[in-house]
């Protein structure tokens, strides 16, 4: 990813474009042939010497016209004809910003992959569903990472979404009117450049699409910030569920030598941290000042490159983490233990609502057994054995029967079905 910003892409897709539109400008006559020909054949730059022209002129553009010029001679005149700055930027920034688009899409197909095989891994993996961190009801721990492959689908689209909104250029001129250029320049150049155009252009394409890029990357970032969370929430020792990988060697603390630290997570909720700001500020680069100011520009010089790494380097980061996870399932089956039965209270309820009591009766009658259980009076079942109110409508059997953790797992594969399908 970080190749796609260095200076030698950025300016090779800059002049990607001038040479392109020389070609359409000399199929339109505009251009001899045999000047075409000397353009693409010398057509290069010097980084260096584009930074020293940069130091004197003050514009990025022209040094690294200037440059490409002192390579090609007196053919250069034709080069630049009709365009502006942002015809150049913008159009390249589509390209380099596609690019990264592609390198993303393939690490969230990456990390669908391994967030596949561990939901299956432990599709039948009981644990503790939560909810405020308190113990809920049963789930399984392959239903969570089948909730996070979902999520994550829903990123790819995006990031997809993303890609398409975001490869658009404009060859349209200074403010947009092609005064100077033909609109056949701009239709023959993105089309070969893989873009569609900007059917309005003011003197840069419109910073809305940039906006929906940096948020859709904010958006997977916060997915595996979610993630990263859950993470850290299971590996704390009261709960110790599942915990990052500890390699040979590794130490967590310069001062406890028993320290495991959930790291890796704490990382990837950082960075999140930052892509959202990222994404802040491309939506404040939509207002611009009449047909352009380059109040955006400082702007994307920093965001592009740093947005698009940092997500690189998290979805890889997240791969990793997920695929060596270490799930800690008899941990999981004693956290479901601690409450001594108490979790299986909604049971309880509706079989009492079934035998005929009224909804609120039954909540009043559960609940004072269930409270208890917190009070440290007993286990659930004995205390709803105990119960005459309960007996009255109950059978010890059918008490029994409300502790089988079965029911609640009985349609995992119906979720898993619909989740994976035939994938």
């Amino acid at each position: 990813m970080a190749r796609i910003w260095e200076p030698q892409n950025r300016f090779r897709k800059w002049l990607d474009v001038e040479i392109a539109a020389c070609e359409a400008w000399a199929k339109l006559g505009k251009i001899p042939k045999k000047s075409l020909d000397t353009i693409k054949k010398k057509a290069a730059f010097d980084i260096k010497r584009i930074d020293e022209i940069e130091k004197t002129v003050k514009h990025d553009v022209i040094a690294f016209l200037t440059s490409v010029a002192e390579f090609v001679g007196p053919d250069s005149r034709y080069i630049h004809m009709g365009l502006t700055s942002s015809d150049i930027l913008d159009t390249s920034l589509a390209l380099l910003l596609r690019e990264a688009a592609g390198l993303i899409i393939e690490d969230i197909s990456g990390l669908l992959a391994v967030l596949k095989k561990k939901a299956y891994d432990h599709k039948d993996t009981p644990m503790m569903g939560r909810s405020h961190g308190i113990h809920a009801e049963p789930i399984t721990f392959g239903l969570k990472m089948a909730l996070w492959y979902d999520e994550m689908g829903r990123n790819l689209e995006r990031m997809e979404r993303a890609r398409e909104v975001i490869s658009c250029g404009k060859l349209s001129g200074a403010v947009g009117t092609f005064s100077s250029i033909d609109p056949a320049v701009e239709r023959y150049v993105l089309k070969k450049l893989g873009l569609k155009p900007e059917l309005v252009a003011t003197q840069v394409v419109h910073r809305d699409r940039h906006a929906e890029f940096f948020t859709t990357l904010a958006i997977v970032a916060s997915s595996l910030e979610k993630f990263a969370v859950e993470i850290r929430h299971l590996q704390r020792t009261e709960v110790l569920e599942a915990e990052e990988p500890f390699t040979e060697g590794q130490k967590g603390s310069s001062a406890m030598p028993h320290k495991r630290n959930p790291i890796l997570s704490e990382n990837l909720t950082g960075l999140a941290r930052l892509i959202r700001g990222y994404s802040a500020a491309a939506m404040e680069n939509v207002a611009l000042w009449h047909e352009r100011d380059i109040s955006h520009s400082s702007v994307e010089r920093v965001i592009a490159p740093d947005a698009t790494i940092l997500l690189d380097f998290m979805l890889s980061r997240a791969t990793g983490l997920i695929r060596d996870l270490v799930v800690y399932p008899e941990n999981m089956q004693a956290n479901m233990d601690k409450l001594k039965g108490v979790v299986f209270s909604q049971k309880v309820l509706l079989k009492l609502v079934e035998k005929g009591t009224t909804r609120e009766e039954a909540y009043a009658i559960v609940q004072r057994s269930a409270m208890k259980v917190w009070e440290g009076l007993g286990d659930f079942k004995s205390l709803l054995l105990e119960d005459n109110q309960v007996m009255n409508y109950l059978s010890e059997k059918e008490v029994n029967g409300c502790f089988d953790i079965g029911p609640y797992l009985k349609n995992v594969d119906y979720i898993f079905k619909r989740t994976f399908g035939g994938k």
